[in-house]
């Protein structure tokens, strides 16, 4: 064999290789709430089984819109169950895929050097030293409509909503407020607890009967090329380790499954 067969072989080989390591891969959607969770999930299943899941965060409504367009996602993890149950309705999912794996909680968010006293609760929102309030946009993130519906139900909505800072998902709701852009926030407690922000800020936990429940839920697209591991990954998820994980970062989960 000369060496030009040789380096054929070697170059047919590597090809071959990288070819079955994307496979093993998926490109995971997920709403900006579960930008920590998941990423915790996604590290203990490429421990177990060798396979990557790629996340990109961002918000449930515009996950859902490029969805409906094609974006070659192979899973979906949405801060609803609205978004999931359409793309289902569609026939844009793979049957039997969507599985409710948890429900969010909101809280009133400040930095740690505030002078704000949050364990008010959404009162201390019509304060007059307030000059900013970040809020996920409710037109399509579930936790910006979970934030409305609470300042509504408390009856201070219309007193302080022309102090919104929008962010485009809860993520940057958050950043908002750790920058100084925003003096307080209404965020997802999955971020105000994660090991980023709770050191650095403080937090009140809005009654849960003051919104409708944040349950969410996920999917796998009919358009996935990776199947398989995505089906993997889907039945990882339901196993009790990460329900564990899930709970860490204050989502509540044995509610949220049926």
């Amino acid at each position: 064999m000369n060496r030009r067969t040789r380096n054929l072989i070697a170059l047919v080989a590597v090809i071959c290789i990288c070819e079955f390591c994307v496979s093993q891969s998926i490109t995971v959607a997920a709403a900006a709430d579960l930008q920590f969770a998941m990423q915790d999930v996604a590290a203990q299943f490429q421990k177990e089984t060798g396979k990557e899941v790629k996340l990109i965060f961002g918000s449930s409504g515009n996950f859902f819109q490029q969805l409906q367009n094609g974006a070659p996602f192979d899973m979906f993890f949405s801060a609803n169950l609205d978004f999931p149950k359409k793309l289902e309705s569609a026939g844009l999912t793979e049957p039997g895929s969507y599985y409710e794996y948890a429900k969010g909680k909101i809280v009133l968010f400040v930095r740690k050097d505030s002078t704000l006293d949050v364990s008010s609760g959404l009162q201390v929102l019509v304060n007059p030293s307030i000059k900013k309030i970040a809020v996920a946009n409710p037109q399509h993130a579930p936790y910006g409509q979970a934030a409305v519906a609470a300042m509504q139900k408390e009856g201070i909505y219309e007193k302080v909503k022309n102090k919104f800072v929008l962010g485009e998902n809860i993520s940057q709701t958050a950043s908002f407020v750790m920058s100084g852009s925003a003096d307080v926030g209404i965020v997802a407690l999955s971020l105000a607890i994660s090991p980023n922000m709770k050191d650095e800020a403080r937090y009140f936990e809005v009654p849960t009967v003051d919104y409708p429940s944040i349950q969410q839920a996920c999917i796998i697209l009919s358009s996935s090329k990776n199947k398989e591991t995505a089906k993997q990954f889907l039945s990882f998820v339901k196993t009790a380790a990460v329900a564990d994980t899930l709970k860490r970062y204050g989502f509540d989960v044995q509610s949220a499954q049926h």
